[in-house]
């Protein structure tokens, strides 16, 4: 595997990753490929030896709070999964931040998404430091039978 920046070709492809994963929410193509665009780095592609993106993880430093890197999606092909490959890739992106400033590390993962919740708390203990978990939005918030989106924040993150 290698890891790389998301260009705007990839797009479509993180866009079928994610639908294909059956428990994250799909933006249209057209978020995607904007995020592809405008948050690439902060963001990070794996890519097999066919240099076909095998995963991703979206991101972005928070305005408000430009130490936090909030991770937006986290997809991995179905063949690629139970390797590491998420952890790896959380890895890189965060290693990637931390010269510029980033000390800590949020997301939201519904109560379901064990992977998700393993990821995080694996992060999180390999680097030493605490994981704090609050309701962010609620059921009534997200609406239509959404669970809560539960708020993971990790850190602070050693320099």
């Amino acid at each position: 595997m290698t890891f790389g920046q998301p260009t705007v070709s990839d797009g479509p492809r993180l866009w079928e990753l994610v639908n294909q994963a059956g428990n994250l929410d799909v933006n249209s193509r057209y978020a995607y490929l904007l995020w592809c665009r405008d948050f690439a780095g902060t963001s990070v592609v794996a890519r097999d030896a066919a240099g076909r993106a095998a995963g991703f993880i979206t991101g972005y430093l928070r305005p408000s709070a430009p130490d936090v890197y909030f991770v937006w999606q986290v997809a991995v092909a179905s063949d690629h999964r139970r390797r590491g490959l998420a952890r790896r890739m959380l890895d890189h992106v965060v290693d990637a931040l931390r010269p510029h400033g980033v000390r800590f590390v949020e997301t939201t993962v519904t109560p379901d998404n064990k992977a998700s919740m393993r990821l995080f708390e694996s992060f999180a203990e390999a680097n030493g430091t605490a994981m704090s978990l609050d309701v962010l939005f609620s059921e009534q918030e997200l609406g239509s039978g959404h669970e809560p989106e539960v708020l993971h924040r990790i850190g602070p993150l050693a320099d």
